[in-house]
């Protein structure tokens, strides 16, 4: 089984902060000269009190944090208490940002989410950003016996065969984080409907969702989460939905969004990502997650 390594790096205007939460970052888009990358920020270390927040580089490296780009929703709906865990599509001339919401405080005792997918699009990367009419896109299922029956979070998105898949993470009622698992669901539009694959879940693990079209298939990598045998791999499926193991992974990416410049184009020329960004906790550097930068070692062994 072939491995790839995987190295950290701190970042500027995004990283270690005092009294500042970044994490659950968006993949990266390059628009022009610059790169773009969307995530959580907020006062809590859990995604579950912040807004959505962007920055810019023209290198990768050396972030500047552009503001807020999407604030929780009005008192009493579906996204009031948070929205996090940003993804970004680029799609017929507009940019899609996916977000997870949740209606519930995260200081309610018990805590229990009640997240959804929610999505806005804008004419410029840099918005403004406004809601679609049809929010929720994705929700979770209402037969209990579903894997994402308690809740959807967590997009990813890419295009294959003239179709946007959205790649998400569910969990079934009663269970817990590490019961956590990978669906899938299809559209026609970049606004929907998206539909639910009948064979879901695709890939039975995974707490991060990070997939990219490889050639004419898909990978996904893997963290920690789910059975001993796929943890910390790289998976891949020629049809998007039959996912076998191909890799090993050290030291994988926690939350990672890549750079994945044919992730949109349909081209059928995805490789494997060379870098994005992730998140980190180190006590000494922060008291809260901040975000880094990961260089993937493609020179396989």
């Amino acid at each position: 089984m072939k491995t790839v390594s995987v190295s950290h790096s701190e970042l500027t205007g995004i990283g270690p902060e005092r009294g500042v939460m970044r994490r659950d970052p968006s993949d990266v888009i390059r628009v022009g000269a610059l790169y773009y990358v969307w995530y959580s920020k907020g006062t809590i270390p859990s995604g579950y009190d912040a807004t959505v927040w962007y920055a810019t580089s023209p290198n990768g490296r050396e972030w500047e944090e552009k503001g807020q780009a999407l604030a929780k929703g009005k008192t009493g709906s579906w996204e009031s208490a948070s929205v996090f865990t940003p993804s970004i599509l680029v799609a017929d001339g507009k940019y899609w940002l996916f977000y997870t919401g949740t209606s519930r405080p995260h200081d309610m005792k018990p805590f229990s989410p009640d997240s959804k997918i929610g999505l806005a699009v804008s004419e410029s990367p840099d918005g403004p950003w406004g809601r679609v009419a049809t929010n929720p896109v994705l929700t979770n299922s209402e037969i209990e016996s579903d894997f994402d029956s308690h809740l959807v979070d967590d997009a990813c998105l890419l295009v294959r065969d003239g179709r946007y898949l959205l790649y998400y993470k569910g969990r079934k009622l009663g269970k817990g984080p590490g019961q956590t698992r990978m669906g899938l669901a299809i559209a026609e539009h970049p606004q929907g409907p998206y539909v639910k694959h009948p064979e879901n879940p695709v890939i039975p693990g995974n707490h991060e969702v990070l997939a990219w079209p490889q050639g004419r298939g898909v990978a996904a990598m893997i963290g920690t989460t789910g059975p001993q045998e796929i943890r910390n791999s790289i998976m891949y499926a020629e049809d998007g939905v039959h996912f076998v193991k191909t890799h090993n992974v050290l030291h994988g990416p926690w939350a990672g969004g890549a750079y994945r410049p044919e992730a949109f184009t349909d081209s059928g020329l995805g490789t494997m990502p060379e870098w994005g960004v992730g998140m980190a906790e180190e006590r000494g550097k922060s008291d809260l997650p901040f975000l880094r930068r990961f260089d993937l070692n493609t020179g396989e062994t």
